[in-house]
């Protein structure tokens, strides 16, 4: 029996349950996992229902567990389930073997009295069997005439049932009397509440599983097997479908839990327009898309949860893998081709504001298949498609959605909470099908500008400015793709610079480092800014300086700047957890917001103030704003550098004095005076004094003999890839032999084959996480630094081989693994890219 055969409804509530949190699946034995037999000591379980059980139960967060009517020695022996899968016996009142111990003497006895007159009670009479269990008796009349049963039955009410002490549940051809309480609803409880479930399925045949059924509330999910009045909702035929059940459950939930083959990270391609971010997978799924801004709740989240979470999908109808997927060359326009279809992909760049309007455009001599389902809001949200004669209009969403799609049929089908529409194209060469996604109004009419037109305004947005850029000989086209990725992530209306277009993907697969990266951290933004400004573009550093200006101008002082702000320039809500969403490949929770907002972290005024630097440099002049906010943060960093911060990785343990902060705040000091210098601007007495106090500090209480390097922070022993800034900003001179101790002591602590760790101490966090491309950045620089061309070289050709096919890198590369973590794409790592580019082709 296949799912197709189980009713529609309970195969939409199972596909709907499949995605809680922690999933409580409880069923009852007899006519439920085992069919009803003649003699209740042959009744085994169906071998497919025993083996998802089984399978449920070894699911990451997912109980399993039966509640039967059987004594528990019995059915342990009888089921011979697993033992990953909880038994409950007795109607709910054995939870272990060793029940009956706990009884005291006064059920005991009454236990004994049962016994006794049961026994005198049902002697001689044909067919009646007494079951004895720890706590119970049961009158069993399944195999009695039909007037020897009612006799027997009607003796047994009259008689022991009135019993002070005795708790009767009658089922089918049963009465059970015992001398503790027993219920399964009760024992559905004691469960539900031991494996913390935010929701339970509970599957039973008999009248007693009824009590069981009253406990369903929520999203709680009762079936009924067979007939008869219930308070379930649902209702399947026999065990054969409670199997089917089972495992459609077990196939859902896996599939929500570890995702369907999750797509390695740096195969995702971004597009983008400066104002959107959106990831499709090689095969052309969108798969993350969010509205009104970047940091908003997405529209499509497939990438976090699955189809369920929401994507707009399109193939050939044959399937099979694509050929190929590029961005056209020096644009963020996409094209995934399998032969006979191509599917080409871009933002529109002169989208209204608030608006989020991307095009789709198939192309061939095939017939492609299309799949459309916005998830608004993380998928937490009930939608409803409505079909017009040019599209889909999304209803039931704060924000309206369309899908401009004229001449294409609709299929819209329904789970019981969302809608989705299905369509089958065909494509002939000289009449490409277009889809326009408009997130932010409900207009289906005609675009103003043509297709072609738009087209080509987004390559050009991208390629004449790739034009102006100065790009260095070494992987030249790997380097210019970095930069498009930079841009990419800056926000034109704002200036604001993202330090990654995702949230949540994990520094380990199935770990809990997963960080919301969709905002604005001041030291991020500047490092992107400045690498930018290297190439030649200096528009993106003017904008997140005019940014920063108005953060600046919400607060008493920059000594109160918070390390991140939204793209709007506000400060962060509280750090959220979406648990609808089970991740990407299962890594959990799914964060949204940042507690990194909270946190002191001292160095985020040197790259700030090192940014401006460089800025003003190129362009030849010192604005008098930002000479203002200079000299502002020379102030912030004279009345705290001395204290104890979190430092550059935002470890939520207990503030350290950390080195790279040290070094930061003494950057800061060092950039102030040569700025004002070059451009005839007036110095604070101070601060070359203040300059010399802060190296001479971080040089005599960084340093550490025992371990023959500069460490992580004063009070330990542990190294801190950050700690090479030390030499690579000046503040060392790279030939002192210091620094070339840190260097070597760096690499054979922290690197490891094709990447370097940030560190290895103790975070206060569970689990491990992969090298990041920017210490392997800084580790090259300072290779090149110590005169050590041939280890930068190699390393550096081993950050190129991780990019992915598109030239994409995320934060982190596992070298055991091999394979990419973190959120992507992600700032740092193409900074870090272009950097070492420029300093190997010098």
């Amino acid at each position: 029996m296949t799912a197709e055969a189980l009713p529609a409804e309970v195969r939409r509530a199972i596909v709907q349950i499949a995605r809680t949190p922690r999933l409580l699946v409880a069923c009852d034995y007899d006519g439920t996992l085992a069919p009803i037999v003649e003699d209740p000591e042959q009744a085994r379980p169906l071998p497919e229902s025993v083996h998802a059980l089984r399978a449920l139960a070894g699911l990451h967060e997912t109980t399993a567990a039966v509640i039967s009517g059987r004594a528990l020695r019995d059915l342990a022996t009888l089921s011979r389930l697993p033992s990953e899968v909880h038994l409950v016996g007795s109607h709910g009142s054995e939870f272990d073997v060793g029940f009956v111990h706990a009884l005291d003497a006064d059920a005991r006895r009454l236990h004994r009295r049962l016994h006794a007159d049961l026994d005198i009670l049902v002697d001689g009479a044909q067919g009646v069997h007494l079951e004895t269990k720890p706590a119970s008796i049961a009158v069993h009349v399944r195999r009695a005439p039909a007037d020897v049963a009612e006799r027997v039955l009607a003796d047994v009410r009259k008689g022991p049932c009135t019993w002070d002490g005795v708790h009767v549940t009658e089922g089918k051809a049963v009465i059970e009397l015992a001398v503790v309480q027993t219920d399964k609803g009760h024992a559905l409880d004691v469960l539900r509440h031991q494996a913390g479930a935010t929701a339970t399925v509970f599957v039973g045949d008999d009248v007693t599983d009824e009590k069981a059924f009253a406990r369903i509330s929520g999203p709680d999910l009762g079936i009924k097997v067979g007939a008869g009045d219930t308070l379930a909702a649902y209702r399947i035929d026999d065990p054969v479908s409670v199997a089917t059940v089972l495992a459609f459950l077990l196939e859902e939930r896996r599939a929500w839990l570890y995702g369907e083959q999750a797509v390695p990270i740096e195969r995702l391609t971004m597009l983008a327009n400066e104002r959107s971010v959106a990831l499709v997978t090689p095969d052309a799924r969108l798969t993350w898309l969010c509205h009104p801004e970047p940091d908003s709740a997405s529209v499509f989240a497939d990438l976090l949860g699955g189809p369920g979470a929401g994507h707009f999908t399109v193939g050939p109808e044959r399937g099979g893998l694509p050929l190929g997927q590029r961005y056209l060359p020096g644009t963020m326009t996409v094209e995934t081709r399998w032969s006979g279809l191509l599917v080409t992909d871009f933002l529109d760049n002169d989208a209204e504001p608030f608006r989020t309007d991307l095009t789709r455009v198939l192309s061939g001599n095939t017939t492609a298949l299309v799949e459309f389902a916005p998830r608004p809001e993380f998928g937490q949200v009930q939608v409803r498609l409505e079909a017009r004669e040019d599209g889909l209009l999304v209803q039931g969403t704060g924000d309206p959605i369309a899908l401009r799609s004229p001449g294409v049929a609709w299929e819209i089908l329904s789970d019981g909470m969302h809608d989705t529409a299905r369509a089958r194209v065909e494509l002939t060469p000289d009449q490409p099908v277009v889809f326009e996604l408009r997130c932010g109004t409900d207009e289906l009419d005609p675009h103003p500008v043509p297709l072609e037109e738009r087209k080509a305004v987004a390559g050009s947005y991208w390629s004449n400015w790739l034009d102006t850029l100065v790009l260095p000989p070494v992987e030249k086209d790997l380097v210019a793709r970095s930069a498009l990725t930079l841009r990419g992530l800056c926000h034109q209306e704002t200036g604001a610079i993202m330090a990654a277009a995702t949230t949540s993907l994990p520094e380990e697969i199935g770990g809990i480092r997963n960080w919301d990266y969709r905002y604005c951290w001041l030291r991020d933004a500047s490092m992107t800014a400045k690498a930018l400004v290297s190439l030649g573009s200096t528009a993106e550093a003017e904008a997140f300086l005019r940014w920063l200006h108005a953060v600046l101008a919400t607060l008493p002082g920059p000594e109160r700047l918070h390390p991140l702000y939204t793209i709007a320039g506000t400060t962060l809500p509280p750090e959220a957890v979406i648990d609808t969403l089970p991740g990407y490949a299962g890594s959990r929770p799914v964060r949204v917001g940042n507690l990194a907002n909270q946190q002191v972290q001292l160095d985020v005024f040197g790259p700030v103030v090192d940014l401006v630097a460089a800025l003003s440099e190129v362009r030849g002049s010192l604005t008098d704003d930002d000479w203002r906010m200079v000299c502002a943060m020379a102030e912030a960093v004279a009345r705290r550098w001395h204290e104890p911060d979190h430092g550059i990785w935002e470890e939520r343990h207990r503030p350290r004095h950390h080195v790279y902060s040290k070094v930061m705040c003494w950057l800061t000091i060092d950039r102030a005076v040569k700025l004002g210098k070059a451009y005839g601007r007036s110095l604070d007495p101070t601060w070359e004094p203040l300059r010399d106090e802060i190296a001479s500090d971080v040089l005599t209480n960084g340093w550490n003999d025992e371990v023959r390097s500069f460490t992580t922070a004063y009070d330990g022993t542990d190294l801190d890839a950050a700690t090479l800034l030390i030499g690579m900003v000046g503040l060392i001179d790279p030939t002192d032999e210091r620094f070339q101790a840190t260097v070597t002591a760096t690499e054979a602590e922290l690197r490891s084959g094709s990447t370097v760790y940030r560190y290895h101490r103790d975070d206060g966090l569970p689990g491990d996480e992969g090298g990041f491309h920017l210490c392997a950045a800084w580790m090259i620089e300072a290779y090149l630094l110590t005169g050590r061309r041939t280890e930068a070289e190699d390393l550096f050709a081993q950050i190129v081989d991780a990019a992915g096919p598109t030239g994409l890198l995320p934060e982190e590369y596992d070298p055991v693994a091999e394979r990419s973590l973190g959120n992507h794409p992600q700032a740092y790592s193409h900074l870090g890219l272009i950097r070492c580019a420029q300093l190997l082709s010098a």
